[in-house]
């Protein structure tokens, strides 16, 4: 059986905690799409960890974790995380590299760079980690598959030259940089070679073996539906589908296998980067005082470590990202840090020229909205540590079970705190 995790929102929603969670009862865990521009903060037994290239379960010695032909593969990023987590207590994790996932080289990264400062002020905000590169030249055919690491090196150092060329008059006539030397990259791709040949496997055929055997296998994906670059907010999104769908491709298993979609849906909003946020606290005091008390160790993006924007939980976008993930149960997660509040905003709606809607509209219009508030009424007590839902404070259920009717998805898990452990089974109202 496959079940997929993904988020509703603009990522941060939790997916980690939630990967980590039910990578105990998976056999394998696989990361379908994006790069080291997100990251996943995962607290257990051997400590806090925020990860980016690794899939959220290297901390169980029974998982094989795989990084999905759909996959930004940041070589040296994958072994400094192996590196980090090793030297901090835990076994060394079972890790599979598709030979058909393609690499992220160091001049994507220089080509972020350049392009974020000729934009300046029209910037995508994005974290230079050189995914939109990366996926231009992927799309463009240009880009290094792992399997292209083997060819015979006359092979390579042609088409390396023929990259450059392209390359070069970028860098020369439109960003004014040094060109690139062929001769640099091949020695990079040589390094890249010796590094991750252990690892590299035929990942769709192992997962149709694994499929065959019964295995439980877990799709984890990277941001959530509003960073889709065909059904977000677009052009403020990243580079590859966040979609469930799209697991099938990013792994290479069949569409019909995957089963179960599990959405992780956050109890407030919090965003990293520009792009259109209703919700969002504009008052920097209020907004500072959620950053502070939100998540574990604070609203701060586990892979640039700046502040994101937060707001209050919003139930348009929510309910739009579950319906466009497909859905079959959420995990709504971060609920404890609301425990400060009397009241607790949440909107229900948008005002888009004089008009009241429901419904998530295209950016131009979701540029335009102004958030419907409604205040539902705060439980002001930490609530962290309480394994059922009916012990909770009855303000605190009924903030979720609000939440469960205005998105119309089964909320069936509930986190209240930044373990492993803090995680409540609920039976859906739905």
């Amino acid at each position: 059986m496959v079940k997929a995790i993904v988020g509703a929102n603009w990522g941060d929603e939790g997916k980690g905690k939630i990967t980590d969670m039910l990578s105990q009862e998976a056999d394998i865990i696989v990361r379908f799409q994006g790069g080291s521009n997100a990251g996943h903060t995962i607290k257990n037994n051997y400590g806090k960890f925020a990860l980016h290239m690794l899939p959220s379960g290297v901390f169980y010695n029974h998982t094989t974790s795989i990084l999905g032909n759909g996959v930004a593969l940041n070589i040296p990023y994958m072994f400094r995380e192996i590196n980090d987590i090793v030297s901090k207590g835990v076994p060394m994790p079972k890790i599979l590299v598709s030979d058909r996932a393609q690499i992220l080289m160091p001049y994507h990264i220089l080509f972020d760079e350049c392009e974020e400062e000729r934009l300046a002020g029209k910037a995508f905000g994005s974290t230079k980690s050189g995914i939109a590169p990366f996926y231009s030249d992927k799309y463009a055919k240009i880009g290094f598959q792992v399997q292209e690491l083997f060819l015979d090196e006359a092979e390579l150092r042609d088409k390396v030259e023929r990259v450059c060329v392209q390359k070069n008059i970028l860098l020369k006539h439109l960003y004014n940089k040094p060109e690139l030397d062929p001769d640099d990259i091949m020695k990079t791709l040589k390094e890249y070679k010796e590094m991750v040949a252990p690892y590299v496997c035929d990942v769709s055929e192992f997962l149709h073996e694994a499929l065959a055997e019964g295995k439980e296998i877990l799709l984890e994906g990277q941001l959530g539906a509003l960073k889709d670059p065909d059904h977000g907010i677009y052009p403020m999104v990243t580079s590859s589908s966040t979609l469930a769908a799209y697991g099938a491709i990013g792994a290479g298993v069949p569409p019909y296998t995957i089963k179960d979609i599990i959405t992780v849906v956050k109890a407030y909003s919090s965003a990293v980067g520009g792009g259109a946020f209703v919700s969002e606290i504009l008052d920097e005091e209020e907004a500072e005082e959620l950053r502070k008390r939100g998540g574990d160790g604070g609203e701060y993006g586990a892979t640039t470590g700046r502040p994101r924007r937060v707001g209050w939980f919003d139930a348009v976008a929510t309910k739009y990202g579950c319906m466009t993930q497909g859905t079959t149960e959420v995990a709504f997660t971060v609920l404890d840090p609301l425990g400060y509040l009397d009241e607790i905003p949440v909107c229900v709606g948008y005002e888009i020229d004089g008009e009241i809607t429901t419904r998530f509209p295209t950016t131009a219009r979701l540029e335009k909205a102004k958030p419907v508030l409604k205040k539902l009424p705060g439980w002001k007590c930490d609530i962290t540590g309480i394994r059922e839902f009916d012990r909770l404070p009855a303000e605190a259920q009924n903030y979720v079970n609000e939440i469960e009717k205005l998105i119309g998805f089964p909320i069936t898990y509930v986190s209240n705190g930044p373990g492993r452990e803090d995680i409540i089974k609920r039976t859906p109202q739905l």
